[in-house]
């Protein structure tokens, strides 16, 4: 890490220790690995206790303190690991390489210019909103230029779009349902809107989510600097 940074590393490995030495009497709950379906669980209030998806993506113990991305300890993170290397590891299920991460940044920094965006915001009263509510106005204002998701052109047609009720919300018992629930639509992908302009993207995509961190960015210090009057 950058000297500057050494203070700031040493105190979140500090804190990493001290957070393990004080929970590691906390037992390890018993579903941390592949679900095998069906399950049996008990669930508590609030639904503490059940069982709503499975994922690769994070892991969370709140009792231990624990937040695990891919495998690795949020502690490990922040103290080893830049904002760029943490958001591909989300993305991609792994760690950058050196080459991985100079395109990636690369990337970030040229989606960073959102001059329409700024304009919006500046005509709104951004310094009546809390900080929050304001990157949340700001990221709409991004969404809406760069995706045609929010555009009546981009409005899907009644006989395409996929009903509530079109999902396979299986029974608990064999042969009448299935050994787990299935939430899928083959075949029912939405299509790209005929209409749409060829510059504006989906909002599912890896893209988006690229212009959505680099933008977040540029959208939090335009904030900062409108609610000073700048």
């Amino acid at each position: 890490m950058h000297e500057e940074t050494q203070e700031i590393t040493d105190l979140i490995l500090k804190a990493a220790d001290k957070a393990r030495k004080e929970t590691s009497s906390e037992p390890e709950p018993d579903l941390t690995r592949p679900v095998q379906w069906p399950v049996d669980c008990t669930v508590g209030p609030g639904l503490e206790g059940a069982i709503a998806c499975t994922t690769k993506v994070g892991y969370v113990n709140g009792a231990k303190g624990w937040l695990v991305y891919r495998g690795h300890n949020i502690f490990d993170l922040c103290a080893h690991s830049t904002f760029e290397e943490t958001t591909y590891l989300l993305l991609n299920g792994h760690l950058p390489t050196e080459k991985q991460l100079s395109r990636y940044t690369k990337k970030l920094a040229s989606y960073r210019m959102l001059t329409q965006t700024i304009r919006q915001l500046q005509s709104y009263p951004v310094e009546e909103l809390n900080t929050m509510a304001a990157i949340r106005l700001g990221a709409l204002f991004m969404r809406q230029k760069q995706t045609y998701r929010d555009r009546e052109e981009g409005r899907p047609e009644p006989e395409t779009a996929i009903g509530s009720d079109e999902d396979s919300i299986p029974m608990e018992t064999e042969p009448t349902g299935e050994r787990r629930a299935i939430y899928e639509f083959p075949g029912r992908q939405m299509k790209r809107p005929k209409k749409v302009d060829r510059e504006l993207r989906s909002a599912e995509g890896l893209e988006s989510c690229y212009h959505l961190i680099a933008g977040i960015s540029t959208i939090t210090a335009a904030v900062a600097r409108i609610r000073a009057g700048h």
